[in-house]
């Protein structure tokens, strides 16, 4: 008979308050100070990052830089280095390889690891978590917050139970009544909009999502339901991938609050912009075509595309094809609550494999 298959291990590391945080650890001017990370508020910027002190004044990433002040006057400012968030970020990924090669970054702050069978022979992935956690703080000197599970989705959950700098773990045994009593809002992959629309269909914690079958949920969240009908049910057989073959890569947010400001949607695709360069350089990969998506307030979605005859991965270039693309739409003059911007036709090589950019040198 064939052997059981061994349950896996699955660890997700996120940094907390990642870029306010390193802020904080290089200017000692800002410890223990509201600190945001952003666009200034005269400027219509965003919130990058915001740090745990002036998180309890309700600012949070994606607000507007405006909103942030006004919620917290005192608040101090600093412009993102994307340079050095790069650097700090290799760093601890060279932490997570001394202990597994099988770690899927999701974000410079964030990864899952899989570590079933890992390079030290430990048999226990809470003991690898700490053992990261605390070689993260002594030789990068930030806090990281991790959760431990049996797969990926209950990792991530896990992370968020104990933040900052905590340590949660959802065994097999305590994982079906732990996802019967959680708030739908807490559930990964659950955001606000869909959130609403459960709780308007009376599904408020994982107990009542549970009460649903699957035809229901699919009848009533298309595609997705499937989704949600395992997930309650502590079902996620996705893989810690290392090398996902990609077609684009984008970033999109929905906002809070519906807004009309084009300066602060201008800005607000300079700092998107940014952030998806990061992630080319990250992977060493440039695209050719650029595409924005508007979701205006009545949630009509539209997209605007175009392409290149070159590959560009520089934010600038991004952005100022983003918002020539932005004047095709009606933003500005309608209220919008999403905004996306995606670079694909990637320089991939025929068997999906990144191709190393060539750099011309006089």
């Amino acid at each position: 008979m064939p052997k059981p298959e061994k349950t896996r291990k699955i660890i997700h590391i996120d940094m907390d308050a990642f870029y306010a945080s390193v802020e904080q650890r290089d200017f000692p001017e800002y410890r223990g100070k509201p600190v945001i990370v952003g666009g200034s508020p005269e400027g219509r910027g965003v919130v990058a990052a915001a740090s745990y002190e002036v998180r309890k004044y309700g600012v949070h990433s994606a607000m507007p830089a405006a909103k942030a002040v006004r919620l917290c006057p005192h608040a101090i400012f600093v412009k993102p280095r994307f340079e050095v968030y790069r650097k700090v970020s290799s760093q601890v990924r060279e932490i997570f390889f001394q202990f597994t090669d099988l770690v899927e970054p999701l974000s410079l702050d964030e990864a899952f690891l899989d570590v079933t069978e890992n390079h030290q022979d430990i048999p226990s992935a809470t003991l690898i978590a700490q053992k990261i956690r605390e070689l993260i703080k002594h030789q990068v000197n930030l806090n990281a917050s991790a959760g431990v599970s049996y797969n990926k989705f209950l990792a991530k959950v896990a992370s968020d139970l104990d933040k900052p700098d905590g340590l949660a773990v959802i065994t097999p045994e305590k994982a079906p009544d732990f996802l019967e009593q959680l708030n739908i809002g807490e559930f990964y992959g659950i955001g606000d909009a869909t959130e609403k629309k459960m709780h308007s269909l009376g599904i408020k914690t994982g107990a009542d999502l549970k009460k649903w079958s699957k035809i229901d949920l699919v009848e009533h969240f298309g595609k997705t339901g499937r989704f949600y009908y395992r997930i309650v049910r502590g079902v996620d057989n996705r893989q810690v991938k290392t090398d996902r073959i990609r077609k684009s890569l984008g970033k999109e947010r929905t906002f809070s609050e519906d807004v009309d400001d084009i300066e602060w949607i201008n800005n607000f695709f300079d700092e998107l912009a940014e952030k998806i360069s990061e992630r080319l350089k990250q992977k060493n990969v440039a695209g050719k075509t650029i595409t924005i998506k508007v979701r205006y307030s009545d949630f009509e979605t539209i997209t605007r595309s175009t392409s290149f005859d070159h590959y560009i991965d520089e934010g600038s270039d991004i952005a100022e094809a983003a918002k020539i693309l932005l004047e095709q739409t009606q933003a500005g003059k309608r209220k919008v609550r999403l905004l996306g911007i995606t670079l694909s036709n990637l320089n991939l090589n025929d068997e999906g494999i990144y191709e190393q950019l060539e750099l011309p040198f006089d």
